[in-house]
């Protein structure tokens, strides 16, 4: 009893520690700047839209809420595709060939996106990549590629190879075999990497600071730093701003809820 009732209660602290910022930030986007600033915690004295209002109309944010939207999406698409086909010729190479190209992926996970900062700037310059959505979804297929080969190889090594060989004794080829039989069974793994992606590459804000200085091409996260300037930050916008931005992640979570259960559990036991 004495268990279930301390389980209980972390359950609900940790509940109460996630929601409670969620909410202050929420009820902070009905209030002016000074009333913010005065009484952060409380509820507002009077519900405005005016920040909303302010928000849609003059920032430009649902251009770059547009951008976000594109660039997202098919990063994604692009993403999910090179590495499910890589998973897969990984998973059905001969044990040393899959094991030193796997290890070749898992490398690029040791190597911070940090770090190549300065070499990707003057790479996509050189290239006139610059200033450019086709750049910046390049620039984010090729760092979440290692991680997204990570997630799926391993539910690709735990796949039943006598499905495979099956299909192939009845005349398919492999890429039949990939898209028809290997592809409907990874669902879970599949999903669960594209709602990890999604979050990745909605929330990047260091390849569009990095690559994009025209307004009109700014992502969201982009556009929400413009809201703070050298003397000033408009609490109130800011606050709208990250609101409205996590409306996407929260959609995709629901709408995709099960199946992230799924994949994280995928592979999780063998046998």
């Amino acid at each position: 009893m004495v268990v279930k009732l301390a389980r209980g209660l972390i359950h609900v602290f940790v509940v109460a520690l996630v929601l409670i910022p969620v909410m202050i930030i929420f009820l902070a986007t009905f209030k002016p700047d000074l009333e913010i600033l005065l009484n952060p915690l409380g509820i507002p004295e009077t519900f405005s839209l005016a920040n909303y209002s302010q928000l849609l109309s003059t920032s430009g944010i649902s251009q770059s809420f547009m951008n976000s939207v594109k660039v997202t999406l098919i990063s994604v698409f692009i993403t999910l595709s090179l590495a499910s086909m890589t998973s897969y010729a990984i998973a059905r190479l001969a044990r040393i060939s899959s094991t030193m190209l796997f290890s070749l992926f898992v490398l690029g996970l040791t190597i911070p996106a940090q770090v190549n900062i300065l070499p990707i700037f003057i790479l996509f310059s050189d290239l006139g990549l610059t200033n450019s959505h086709f750049g910046l979804v390049l620039a984010n297929v090729v760092s979440a590629l290692p991680i997204s080969v990570f997630i799926i190889a391993a539910f690709f090594r735990e796949f039943p190879k006598e499905m495979i060989e099956a299909a192939e004794i009845d005349g398919a080829n492999h890429f039949r075999v990939f898209l028809q039989i290997v592809l409907p069974l990874a669902k879970p793994a599949i999903g669960a990497t594209a709602i990890f992606l999604f979050v990745i590459f909605w929330n990047d804000l260091l390849f569009p600071l990095l690559l994009i200085s025209q307004r009109e091409l700014e992502t969201l996260p982009l556009t929400l730093l413009s809201f703070k300037g050298e003397y000033s930050l408009s609490y109130g916008l800011l606050f709208t701003g990250v609101t409205i931005a996590s409306i996407p992640l929260v959609f995709m979570y629901i709408l995709m809820q099960r199946t992230f259960v799924a994949g994280l559990t995928s592979g999780a036991v063998k046998g």
